[in-house]
């Protein structure tokens, strides 16, 4: 999925920094729902990392727990994201 198509679907903008903090609550609200209603695994997993990216995702166990897949995928995702926050890009 695209994420600029993701941002203007759902937040109805191509430029976020416009954003009231209304629209953008409306705009979270609509990608929840889209999260809640999306049936194919690959756009929702996709739909779950753009929640991640804002703060407001389920747990892996919560959003996935019928997806054994998606679930180790969301929780690979997380641990390799705190990675990246605490150590950085940094080459061991």
């Amino acid at each position: 999925m695209d994420l600029d198509a993701l941002i203007l679907h759902f937040f109805e903008t191509d430029d976020p920094t416009t954003l009231t903090e209304a629209d953008f609550d409306l705009g979270l609200e609509r990608l929840k729902i889209g999260f809640g209603v999306e049936r194919e695994l690959g756009r929702k997993f996709a739909l779950w990392t753009l929640l991640e990216a804002l703060g407001e995702a389920p747990l892996p166990a919560e959003a996935f727990a019928k997806e054994p897949a998606l679930k180790a995928a969301a929780e690979d995702y997380l641990s390799a994201a705190f990675r990246l926050e605490r150590f950085g890009g940094q080459d061991d």
